[in-house]
């Protein structure tokens, strides 16, 4: 559905993205990762035909240089900073976006009402909360039914809530057939919607894998924070490193390093040996 041919994108002497191959195909997702700077965004960019690029790329068969509106017409883009006009109505705001897009007005409510907000639009989208507006931004992307969506970091200012209420709601996009490219810097993010990953480095394709390899390859590790009551630190400490798992003493409890995937094995091996978790964190 996407292809990426020896995309490359040059600021003067700076290379952002260096002879990039990638294919998206139709009704898979494929997530883009990488430390900012990675080419990521400027990937995207090109994709729209914002920026200026060497190699090629097309969407659904139509060249984006040479057949940009057509290809555009085939894309819903969600933003990483979203800009509404705040005094207009959840409902005002997207009539205006299917006018500009050459949408039917009647699918304003059906997918309204599939991004949750049926009940919001006569409210002012000023009035609305993060998570209420990334999803109408959500909406508005998916007004003219595009086959591609396409997304930078998309969760990225929403808070847990509304981050797994979005998360969720991407899925059920996902699930109805749509193509998917995003960036993200979150994991969770990444294993439940991609299926593809590709890791990008200094504006390079370092390697493609699957969403749930990512983990792995990657080397992602998380430190877990326990209470355990005090007279038990010690033998916590024995117990967990007899276990095979870097610990070390924290105040009233002990830090533990693990494996992504691996955040509960620490509370069974303290459950085997009958220490009680008082509490816990995850960093």
């Amino acid at each position: 559905m996407i292809e990426f041919t020896d995309l490359t994108k040059r600021y003067g002497k700076f290379t952002a993205v260096d002879h990039l191959t990638l294919h998206v195909p139709a009704r898979g997702a494929v997530a883009l990762w990488g430390v900012n700077g990675a080419g990521k965004t400027t990937m995207i960019k090109c994709l729209l035909g914002l920026l200026r690029f060497d190699g090629r790329i097309t969407v659904d068969g139509c060249d984006v240089r040479r057949q940009g509106r057509a290809a555009r017409q085939r894309i819903g883009y969600v933003p990483q900073e979203l800009a509404f006009y705040k005094e207009m109505t959840t409902y005002d705001m997207a009539e205006f976006y299917a006018r500009l897009k050459d949408a039917p007005t009647t699918r304003i409510a059906t997918v309204l009402e599939q991004v949750g907000l049926g009940e919001h639009q006569d409210k002012p989208v000023g009035a609305l909360s993060g998570g209420m507006k990334q999803r109408l931004a959500l909406g508005l992307a998916l007004l003219a039914d595009p086959p591609v969506l396409v997304m930078d970091e998309p969760t990225s200012n929403l808070d847990t809530a509304a981050r797994s209420q979005l998360l969720q709601l991407l899925v059920e996009v996902k699930a109805a057939g749509k193509t998917i490219l995003f960036t993200s810097h979150r994991i969770e993010e990444v294993e439940a919607l991609a299926d593809t990953v590709a890791v990008m480095e200094s504006g390079r394709l370092h390697f493609t894998c699957s969403s749930g390899a990512l983990a792995q390859r990657i080397g992602l590790r998380t430190q877990v924070k326990f209470m355990v009551p005090g007279h038990q630190i010690d033998l916590a400490l024995d117990i967990l490193r007899g276990d095979g798992l870097a610990a070390r003493r924290n105040g009233v409890g002990v830090i533990v390093d693990v494996a992504h995937g691996e955040k509960a094995r620490p509370i069974h091996a303290l459950g085997r040996a009958n220490i009680e978790v008082i509490d816990f964190e995850l960093e």
